[in-house]
């Protein structure tokens, strides 16, 4: 999560069943997601506390300028107890949501999540800024139409809003004048949910920003709002009471990106017509190809430090990836099952278990199989017959290498710039796949192909 102005408050703090026993403390909120709280002494009153595990459910805060806050799913990182002086305890927490107080065991539950991610109005290119220049007259207009919502229908009865909301200067600066949009999505549910039914597809439609960005982008400027959570104005009106969320989420990158729409993979404007077929088939494809998907997502970000883990996270993730659509075998299954039995008649009772295990996968096809059967929607892309065959032939000899360590391969394992270019190709095989998963048609695709730099040299 991206945390732009690090979050530092003073207040009270307590435990939802004590009440009456309120500590001093501070709550820090810095970037990436991580919160720590730190008190003066321990909730718990006994000496018998400073032995406990340490678990703390839920914590209730009242901090200022923010008002009420609540620390769910928290742990003492140290505890320390005063004889005289003053002990400070530091306790880690999982996830805050500042502007509500939730008692013991309270579900947490919404009706809508507001959010934004890195890049997401350079991906959108949609503007209602415009500037008119008269030179000549020495003036200069700046019009500013307010785009409008763009609303798509989820599969999971959620409802996705692109909104636009912008800020103007103080119109008592007379020497500067200054408009500024921005993008967020938005997830609405007529019925209330669990905070976890969003940021799940919160953090899917981040991903999905990662993968059309050619970066790696982070969430940010989470609001959720409760239809059972209300504020009288004084007017007499009620509104939903804004709460900000805060937890580690993940992809996360320390350096926020800076990628302009000619760097990027593919742009809103590639998908509009078909956008919300789009995010219905990426979520989707979350639940069916979750293990492939993060093991790509893994080598794009800041997770693998080494090349070699690089490659062998982007080889296992191919691998699964082609196993999670397809069954293809390398015999009939009935006709594997009668060579099985054959086998293991013939085994000494001693080697059992060992056979049995070799066994299990003995169905399965290779890998230079698997890697065929993933580059052939793609192989006009790929050079002609041979190079193909080298590329697959350099995988798995890699593969085998890193993996096994068999010496007889280490002269045709990739290494150093050859293994460099071999992951960026394997990139380029993953993702030539997703905007398969998406539903883009393959004139798309190669438009994008044509269009894409980073894709063009990859391939």
């Amino acid at each position: 999560m991206r945390i732009e102005e690090e979050y530092v408050k003073s207040g009270y703090f307590w435990l939802p069943e004590k009440q009456e026993r309120k500590i001093p403390g501070t709550l820090t909120i810095s970037d990436g997601g991580k919160i720590e709280l730190e008190i003066v002494g321990l909730f718990e009153e006994d000496l018998d506390a400073i032995n406990g595990n340490g678990y703390l459910d839920r914590i209730i805060g009242h901090v200022e300028q923010d008002g009420l806050v609540t620390l769910d799913d928290c742990y003492y990182e140290n505890k320390n107890i005063s004889f005289g002086g003053i002990a400070k305890s530091r306790i880690i927490v999982h996830s805050a949501l500042s502007g509500a107080a939730y008692e013991k065991n309270e579900p947490i539950t919404f009706n809508s999540l507001s959010f934004r991610t890195d890049c997401i109005d350079e991906w959108l290119g949609i503007k209602g800024i415009t500037i008119e220049h008269e030179v000549k007259n020495k003036k200069v207009t700046i019009l500013y139409n307010h785009p409008q919502s763009i609303t798509f229908q989820l599969d999971n009865k959620m409802q996705l809003e692109i909104c636009f909301g912008y800020t103007l200067s103080s119109p008592t600066r007379t020497a500067e004048a200054k408009i500024s949009q921005k993008a967020s999505f938005k997830l609405f549910s007529e019925e209330l949910r669990p905070l976890s039914d969003f940021t799940g597809i919160a953090f899917k439609l981040t991903t999905l920003m990662c993968l059309a960005t050619n970066t790696t982008v982070t969430l940010k400027n989470l609001v959720a709002k409760s239809s059972e959570i209300k504020t009288n104005l004084d007017r007499g009106d009620n509104y939903e009471v804004p709460i900000y969320i805060y937890y580690r989420s993940i992809p996360f990158s320390e350096k926020p990106p800076n990628t302009k729409w000619v760097e990027m993979l593919f742009n809103y404007k590639v998908i509009s017509s078909d956008a919300q077929d789009v995010f219905n088939k990426w979520i989707s494809a979350y639940d069916n190809i979750a293990p492939a998907l993060n093991l790509y997502f893994s080598t794009t970000s800041d997770a693998q430090k080494y090349l070699d883990g690089k490659f062998l996270a982007l080889a296992q993730g191919l691998e699964t990836y082609h196993r999670s659509i397809s069954n293809e075998k390398s015999m009939d299954p009935e006709e594997y099952e009668i060579l099985v039995a054959k086998v293991i008649d013939n085994c000494p009772e001693e080697k059992l278990e060992w056979l049995n295990g070799r066994l299990m996968h003995g169905n399965e096809i290779n890998l230079r199989k698997r890697l065929r059967r993933i580059i052939e929607p793609f192989k006009t892309y790929i050079g002609n017959n041979r190079e193909r065959e080298r590329l697959i032939k350099s995988i798995v000899d890699t593969r085998n290498y890193l993996t096994h360590y068999n010496e007889n391969l280490m002269d045709s394992a990739s290494r150093g710039s050859d293994l460099g270019v071999l992951c960026e190709r394997m990139e380029a095989i993953f993702q030539l796949h997703f905007l398969k998963e998406i539903g883009l048609k393959d004139e798309q695709i190669s438009s994008i192909i044509q269009n894409c730099y980073a894709l063009r040299r990859k391939l």
